[in-house]
């Protein structure tokens, strides 16, 4: 058995809309070990987002752990959550997110900035980060100069650049078209094979989802096994 990078135990998530609360996730357990590579699917409301939220650190359960690399970081403090995130997971989302202003290059380099390494090893991050995406002769283009498929690999150099454990991809390819969303799909494929990145990724996209190791199910906060809806079971096998 592959070492568990992600445990997720017991977690609970509700959201109030006015005066009403809605229950999201419901005592969901699962474990995704490290170097794998996991597409969560269902439809609209099923909780894969909220889920997709606390495994990176950008929200918090009610009840229940968020182990991460044996850390429970639902009990973090803000800014050591914070610094959590910055150093072992990148985010890549649907909408891009680059500053226009700002050159490709200039964009990948965004997260260190806060960080104490100087001007030039972050410019040299940087670099290397948009070589991983075959993008090094873009290093000076900004985002109206290139494809939105270059903006996504631009999203995704952004999400290496501080070298994470893990990669955290919500709906990567929904404003791309199929080609460019297979070519962007392949990366993170080489991405999980090559540089043994753990990937989770929530997708409607079933050709999206054949990409991954594993196809997770998940509907009214739940993880569904063989049509029924049970806490902490997932489906093995792969979709390939």
């Amino acid at each position: 058995m592959a070492e568990v990078l992600v445990d997720v135990q017991h977690v609970v998530k509700r959201y109030r809309r006015g005066a009403h609360v809605v229950n999201v996730l419901n005592e969901l357990n699962v474990q995704i070990p490290r170097q794998d590579f996991v597409a969560f699917m269902g439809p609209s409301g099923s909780g894969k987002s909220t889920l997709l939220n606390l495994i990176g650190g950008l929200d918090r359960p009610d009840q229940g752990h968020v182990i991460i690399n044996g850390q429970d970081i639902a009990g973090f403090p803000d800014r050591e959550l914070t610094s959590w995130r910055a150093a072992y997971v990148g985010f890549v989302f649907q909408a891009y997110n680059l500053m226009p202003a700002l050159s490709a290059e200039q964009n990948v380099a965004l997260p260190l900035l806060l960080t104490r390494l100087g001007a030039s090893e972050i410019r040299q991050r940087a670099q290397t980060a948009l070589e991983v995406v075959g993008l090094a002769d873009r290093a000076s283009h900004r985002p109206a100069e290139i494809s939105g498929g270059q903006e996504q690999r631009v999203a995704i150099a952004r999400a290496l650049v501080s070298d994470p454990q893990l990669l955290i991809c919500d709906e990567p390819t929904g404003g791309l078209d199929r080609t460019t969303a297979d070519d962007m799909l392949s990366l993170l494929h080489l991405l999980n094979r090559d540089l043994a990145k753990t990937i989770v990724m929530v997708t409607h996209d079933p050709k999206a989802a054949s990409y991954a190791g594993r196809v997770l199910h998940m509907d009214k906060g739940l993880l569904l096994e063989q049509g029924r809806l049970e806490p902490g079971q997932a489906r093995n096998g792969a979709s390939q």
